[in-house]
């Protein structure tokens, strides 16, 4: 067969029409590699600029158009805002990390406020430096994960505000990111060590690492696919934007290792399970690119890109239950 069978050759991109989007949004200039946005099916989260301290802007998605210059933020943190994420279990709450060393958990009404959000329900101390990574546990409710520039893993408690256990001595310098695997068993860190570690959180102990799974120096991202292999980005040694797919049982050498490009910005790859499809997109970048990973070499398919004429700030990708699936929409 000249063409390979996949459901997913007439994927494509579409942008929401004018009246759907959003506008006058002073997106963050922090620079920092986190994607500065998280969405559910009712909100969207942005880190935007404030003067003396950090915020995030909440819009609810049903109202879109011109956001007012006075609406209400989520003010607490008394330095700029690194990284949110909404909790999987409960569309109303998210967590903030920031550079004020805090990370805080709130709870956001239904209704619009009238007035800045500034109570958290919960901070969460226990970092020396700032935090630039926030997680919730996929399964587990309650559970946060939190990394900071103190090379600290943390996992907490949420309900009870209590630290359940660091991982302090397995990272020996800054980690770019963490990713969960499905269930929640097992982590992925990536450190600016060039290692790529997988840490199994109930023994606190590295099952599996990898040294320089791509050559370059700047940033590697890795997050877990199905069936427990590992999806990294990261230069080569030309500089080059590199995909790499690996086999924990087989860690040394990689199933699929493909060159993209020369742009400099970091890849962030975003992996929806049930079609088993990536999306990269990067800071800076005008496009979004998204692979099939399958079973057969070679393993990592290129479906598609997306482009657009404006460059990305950040991203966000929504959750299954947010997509309209009658209009056979398959991510957003």
């Amino acid at each position: 067969r000249v063409v390979r069978q996949s459901k997913f050759r007439h994927v494509f991109g579409q942008p929401v029409k004018a009246d759907q989007m959003y506008e006058d949004i002073r997106v963050s200039k922090v620079t920092c590699d986190s994607s500065f946005c998280a969405v559910n099916p009712k909100f969207v989260a942005i880190i935007v600029e404030s003067g003396g301290g950090g915020a995030f802007i909440v819009l609810p998605l049903a109202k879109t158009g011109r956001v007012d210059k006075n609406h209400p933020l989520v003010t607490g943190h008394t330095a700029p805002v690194l990284d949110i994420d909404w909790c999987p279990h409960n569309d109303n709450v998210i967590a903030s990390a920031s550079e004020d060393t805090t990370v805080m958990v709130w709870q956001i009404p239904d209704y619009v406020p009238v007035r800045n959000i500034t109570e958290p329900v919960v901070t969460l101390e226990g970092h020396s430096k700032r935090v630039s990574i926030i997680s919730w546990h996929p399964t587990a409710r309650n559970v946060l994960l939190s990394a900071g520039c103190d090379n600290l893993v943390i996992l907490w408690n949420v309900g009870t505000g209590e630290m359940l256990l660091a991982l302090d001595d397995m990272h020996t310098d800054l980690i770019y990111n963490v990713g969960w695997n499905r269930n929640g068993s097992l982590l992925v860190t990536t450190c600016k060590d060039k290692k790529v570690r997988v840490i199994d959180p109930r023994k606190q102990q590295i099952i599996a690492e990898k040294t320089k799974p791509h050559d370059g120096t700047r940033p590697i991202r890795a997050i877990f696919v199905a069936d427990g292999k590992i999806f990294t980005t990261g230069f080569s040694r030309m500089s080059e934007r590199q995909l790499g797919l690996w086999d924990l049982n087989n860690f040394e050498e990689p199933i699929a290792l493909q060159e993209m490009d020369t742009s400099n910005g970091v890849l962030l790859p975003f992996y929806d399970a049930d079609s088993s499809i990536v999306y990269l997109c990067g800071k800076g970048d005008s496009s979004i690119r998204y692979f099939e990973i399958t079973d057969e070499a070679p393993y990592v398919h290129y479906l598609n890109t997306y482009s657009s004429k404006e460059p990305q700030r950040g991203m966000g990708f929504m959750p299954k239950r947010g997509l309209d699936v009658s209009k056979c929409e398959i991510a957003r």
